[in-house]
């Protein structure tokens, strides 16, 4: 690209000091009289030196040092945008994982079954969802240039959860107990969860707890690898879209047929994340100032599910409307106070914050006497999962300030 434009420079003044010469030799002999007289009149060789031409490959030299910086960096390879991280976006995912907290607790503490988990529904989709909205949002504005480096970090990054996921069920299994520790990772009985725990992700034990734990992590990793395909094509959005379109007709013929598979609903959930990320900023900006809308609509939401309870479509309505408030309500309050920062903070380490929670109240779930000393104790261990699941948190955030090795070890597993 800069030879070419080197060589238009370069026919571009052979042609102006042609038109320059043709131009002098029709002024004909007043000139010449004039260029005499001026010698005559005792100019000095200075000032002969400035009516002269410039000669032509110093000139040349000259326009070559004033190209358009894009010439000159046509050839350089692409690089990796940096964009500042978006605090709206860090306080939706820290609620959320608050929100996981509140669910968990229920769960552990309360029993799996209650009218009020209708209400909760939101928040494992809602995962998912902030995962593919970041995706379009965020990763590939961020990667524009980047070739094939999205794709591969996306890949790589779900192969992890995958493995992070079976690594964390093998010792959650081991150290409570619920599989004999005889039981090797290859064994019958995890063997006999496969299933549950990589295609369907809906397998409950007798007392009504899942048997697969972390069960968030397999989605999630599901979504990224499918986007890694998806983000190779040219047009990304269309993939996107026409992936979308796919789900939505899978999900359609297994629930017709009676079936359900819930980490397909949460897949198809998560590519319509990626497909609304793709709006403008100015389109964002549009949702989120009309805040007493989005909070009417919630209203009638709850109305419809408590009257119908939640059916797949009012569950994806329950993600949107959900996310869209907490984002909102991150635009506007993410910068007050301690506990903004704090629920930022846990929203950057969202991942590391949902896997401690789980095991922080499995923890607090084994000991007798927060369940033999009444409500109250129940809710200190609500509140004491909560403020242990941040520490955690803001923990490893200043390990990872102060250590090289404990910022590598993060990236490596969580990055």
């Amino acid at each position: 690209m800069v030879r070419i434009n080197r060589v238009r420079i370069r026919l571009t003044l052979e042609t102006a000091l042609i038109a320059s010469t043709i131009s002098s030799v029709r002024k004909g002999p007043r000139t010449q009289m004039q260029s005499q007289s001026s010698q005559n009149l005792g100019g000095s060789d200075a000032e002969r030196q400035k009516s002269e031409p410039m000669p032509l490959h110093h000139t040349l030299e000259h326009v070559e040092l004033c190209a358009p910086a894009e010439a000159q960096m046509s050839s350089v390879e692409p690089k990796r945008t940096d964009l500042a991280r978006d605090a709206a976006i860090d306080f939706t995912k820290g609620a959320l994982v608050l929100f996981m907290v509140l669910y968990h607790w229920l769960n552990y503490f309360l029993g799996p079954h209650g009218q009020y988990y209708d209400y909760l529904r939101f928040l494992s989709p809602s995962f998912i969802f902030i995962t593919g909205f970041m995706i379009s949002q965020i990763q590939l504005r961020r990667y524009e240039n980047s070739g094939r480096s999205l794709s591969k970090r996306l890949f790589v990054r779900g192969l992890k959860l995958l493995i992070v996921f079976l690594i964390l069920n093998v010792l959650f299994y081991a150290a409570l107990s619920r599989v004999p520790v005889s039981y090797s990772p290859l064994g019958k009985s995890l063997r006999s969860l496969s299933w549950a725990a990589f295609v369907v992700g809906t397998s409950r034990a007798s007392d009504g707890q899942k048997n697969v734990a972390f069960n968030i992590l397999v989605p999630i990793a599901y979504l990224l690898i499918v986007s890694a395909a998806a983000v190779l094509v040219k047009r990304a959005r269309y993939a996107f879209h026409c992936t979308l379109s796919m789900l939505i007709a899978a999900v359609i013929c297994i629930r017709i047929s009676h079936l359900e598979n819930m980490y397909l609903d949460l897949l198809m959930i998560g590519v319509l994340g990626v497909a609304i990320g793709f709006a403008g900023r100015d389109q964002l900006v549009a949702i989120i100032s009309h805040p007493y809308k989005l909070t009417t609509l919630y209203c009638l939401f709850l109305a419809a599910i408590t009257l119908w309870g939640v059916p797949l479509p009012l569950e994806i309505a329950s993600v949107v409307l959900t996310t869209a408030l907490l984002y909102t309500a991150g635009s506007r309050l993410s910068t007050v106070g301690t506990v903004g920062r704090r629920i930022i903070l846990l929203g950057k380490y969202s991942l590391l914050g949902y896997i401690s929670q789980i095991v922080i109240l499995q923890g607090l779930r084994r000991l007798s006497w927060l369940s033999q000393h009444g409500v109250g104790a129940s809710l200190a261990s609500l509140l004491l999962g909560a403020l242990l699941t941040v520490a955690i948190v803001e923990a490893v955030d200043i390990a990872r300030q102060k250590s090289k090795i404990a910022n590598n070890l993060y990236q490596l597993v969580f990055a």
